[in-house]
């Protein structure tokens, strides 16, 4: 019968033993993408080979973000609804972006440029505009879904990759308003309600 002690008391132990359990036994999973904190929030971005993925990471970090995980990212399942990102240990800190190679970013932005470890909240996928097609276009809101990993929805947009589009100011605002969204603030609904309200003043 194994058997140890502890100078702790009984619940400091358990509580200590219980974040410690949940992390050594949560469900795992690698996906492919790059891991940022951008305003706070966890987002993985996705996408084809050459897409630009680490590229726009790199933009994002010089504008103050931070970067978890580039290239595979471990994703625990640590809580009924929530995904712990981190880096493999053999990655952390390092960027590979083409042209300029492999990148520590650490060392050229300094501590506050990268963090261990982040809850996903929300998936960013760039694709070229040919693969949305017409009919997923949408002019007056971003084209949203949900993918499950591990059992988890997590929310997800698709943002069109074009010459000349500022992709990192687009992530930005995707996150603002995927925040504002989880607070039950939607600007379409606004809008279909601004624009009612017109049509029966109209009609009065």
């Amino acid at each position: 019968t194994p058997l140890f002690t502890s100078p702790l008391a009984g619940p400091v132990l358990m509580s200590y033993l219980g974040h410690y359990l949940t992390q050594e036994l949560a469900e795992t999973e690698s996906v492919h993408g790059v891991f940022l904190e951008v305003l706070g929030l966890g987002v993985l971005l996705k996408g084809n080979a050459g897409v630009g993925k680490s590229e726009l990471a790199l933009e994002l970090i010089t504008r103050g973000h931070r970067l978890v995980a580039d290239d595979v990212v471990d994703l625990k399942h640590v809580a009924p609804e929530t995904l712990e990102g981190v880096c493999p240990p053999l990655l952390r800190d390092f960027l590979e972006v083409r042209g300029l190679g492999l990148l520590n970013i650490r060392s050229l932005f300094g501590e506050t440029a990268v963090k261990q470890r982040k809850n996903l909240k929300l998936i960013v996928e760039l694709v070229q505009p040919d693969e949305i097609g017409e009919r997923g276009l949408n002019r007056l809101e971003m084209v949203a879904s949900a993918e499950p990993i591990l059992g988890v929805a997590i929310p997800k947009v698709c943002v069109p990759v074009a010459a000349g589009r500022n992709l990192a100011v687009l992530i930005e605002v995707a996150v603002r308003n995927h925040i504002l969204r989880s607070r039950g603030i939607h600007p379409v609904e606004q809008f279909i309600l601004r624009q009612q309200e017109a049509i029966n003043g109209q009609g009065t």
